[in-house]
């Protein structure tokens, strides 16, 4: 699942058959090196995906929410497939 504010973006790989958090990535207590927002995304996905690939994780379904598939979305969901996830 994924969550952006204006500032921020979130997400977390879930277990829904035993409803755990698996893995979670945030930009809010990042070290803001960089304040564009794109590049707050890349960086948090490919925390994400280095994290899942620790916990041998590579496929996942990609839950955007009401959020449209375009913006920081969109480059979110391709950094985590540069990443090595896959869904």
């Amino acid at each position: 699942t994924v969550f952006r504010s204006s500032k921020n973006i979130s997400a977390q790989i879930v277990d829904d058959k035993n409803n755990k958090t698996l893995v979670s990535a945030t930009s809010i207590k990042k070290d803001k090196t960089s304040k564009k927002k794109l590049d707050l995304s890349i960086q948090v996905a490919e925390l994400l995906s280095k994290k899942a690939l620790e916990k041998k994780i590579t496929n996942v379904y990609f839950d955007r929410g009401s959020y449209k598939y375009h913006g920081r979305i969109k480059i979110f969901a391709e950094a985590l497939r540069k990443g090595g996830l896959v869904f």
